[in-house]
């Protein structure tokens, strides 16, 4: 890799760095395990980035999403690892989190597909509308309203208290 390469990887890698790392954490669920992950796939990338420019960061999201089944085929993922002394960690009560997000996740579950797909690649994906809207063969206009009218569903659901009741 020349000066010029070396340069224009460093300027993608601080330009996507923040959209891949969330896509990692979405792909592993562990803050730490997406920091190894994307870690991974931009060496990956960096040794074939001549070949890659036009579009590096699809090749970077095939090469996580590739690294990210391996790991949960591999014999070793999940397994604990001993340690000497369990580390002391205290935390305060979160369950009103973790209630918020269950919440969050069955009222994503109860969205049409079309509705869910617009807010995955709006806010997981961080893409722009005229993105979302080539990739389903749509309007802007149209992923706007399917935006608008699936927030405000989740809003519905979130905050309706029968549909909180159901979900316990």
């Amino acid at each position: 890799m020349n000066n010029e390469q070396r340069r224009d990887f460093a300027d993608f890698v601080s330009a996507r760095s923040d959209t891949l790392i969330r896509l990692a954490y979405v792909l592993t669920g562990d803050q730490h395990a997406a920091e190894d992950l994307l870690q991974t796939a931009l060496t990956k990338t960096a040794g074939r980035w001549s070949k890659i420019r036009a579009n590096p960061e699809a090749y970077v999201r095939k090469v996580m999403y590739h690294e990210q089944v391996s790991r949960w085929r591999s014999p070793r993922w999940g397994r604990e690892k001993a340690v000497e002394s369990p580390p002391e960690r205290t935390t305060g009560d979160r369950t009103a989190e973790v209630d918020d997000r269950l919440a969050l996740q069955q009222a994503l579950r109860t969205l049409p597909p079309r509705k869910r797909a617009v807010l995955v690649l709006r806010y997981y994906e961080d893409l722009p509308e005229s993105e979302v809207a080539k990739i389903m063969g749509c309007s802007v206009g149209t992923v706007r309203s399917q935006t608008h009218h699936a927030v405000a569903r989740l809003r519905e659901l979130v905050s309706d208290p029968v549909m909180q009741e159901a979900w316990r």
